[in-house]
């Protein structure tokens, strides 16, 4: 299991159906199936199509990358349907732009604060009204919003020991990409790339924090990246909620066991000490 964002299933990519290569102008071009920030896309020319797990946040998150503009990082551009959808049946489409996945987490996090810079004066979406996914589930009860019954085998236990050094903070939330690790590339300019944004409305050293939480659960990263970051606000807290939050998800995964656990009690033990 990774630290991928669980949310509503869609179309599965394993083809690129006709009508949806028709849609987006790419007909006649041949697709390649190509792995794009850990997921199954099809690359076809210019223009890179995938299956998106939620229709309406990936229409959002195209209207708003369509005219966002934020220095030194590259945005696929999202490219409309010949009827001027973003999204075609649970397909959308963006230009393509090059890169892979590296192991540079500070990189990704000084991504994410320009890119949150650039959003701090987004409205709170509408998309995120009356949601009830795995990831929203875990990210309010990570900020004491909600109770969840969690498994103690799975993350459940450690949970409850981390929530109760939870104390209040004031920040305010703000527009914030909620799963940036694996999702940030790199190319041989060291010029970083998004294809999406997945909102959530959380301050925004949450947003970064949840990047080291991952970077030290499933990515390798050294014990030091943490406290490279003590200068963002709240920066203990965040760091906390952000641990809470992937040990609400991973308690709720499908796929969790107590197999799964270590990298998740390794980054919890870096978070308390800095407590």
């Amino acid at each position: 299991m990774t630290a991928a964002p669980v949310l509503p299933s869609g179309p599965t990519g394993a083809t690129l159906p006709p009508h949806v290569r028709t849609a987006f102008g790419v007909q006649d071009t041949d697709p390649n199936p190509v792995v794009w920030a850990g997921r199954r896309a099809w690359h076809c020319g210019e223009v890179l199509v995938r299956p998106v797990p939620d229709n309406a946040v990936a229409a959002w998150s195209a209207g708003v990358l369509d005219g966002l503009h934020v220095d030194g990082l590259r945005l696929a551009r999202p490219v409309r349907s010949s009827d001027g959808r973003w999204v075609v049946a649970g397909w959308a489409a963006s230009r393509f732009v090059p890169g892979t996945l590296e192991p540079r987490y500070d990189a990704v996090i000084e991504t994410a604060n320009r890119l949150h810079e650039a959003t701090a004066a987004l409205p709170r979406p509408r998309v995120l009204d009356d949601r009830d996914d795995l990831l929203t589930r875990s990210a309010a009860a990570a900020w004491g919003e909600t109770r969840l019954d969690l498994d103690p085998a799975t993350g459940g236990a450690l949970y409850a020991e981390l929530a109760a050094h939870r104390t209040v903070v004031r920040l305010a939330p703000q527009v914030v990409h909620a799963e940036l690790f694996g999702a940030v590339l790199f190319d041989s300019d060291d010029v970083p790339a998004l294809v999406d944004l997945v909102p959530a409305w959380r301050p925004r050293a949450w947003a970064a924090a949840v990047i080291v939480v991952d970077a030290l659960a499933w990515g390798g990263a050294d014990d030091a990246l943490p406290h490279r970051w003590t200068h963002l606000d709240e920066w203990p807290q965040m760091l906390l909620r952000a641990a809470l939050y992937r040990l609400a998800l991973h308690a709720q995964h499908p796929e969790a066991s107590a197999r799964t656990m270590p990298g998740l009690e390794r980054a919890a033990g870096l978070v308390t000490a800095l407590l």
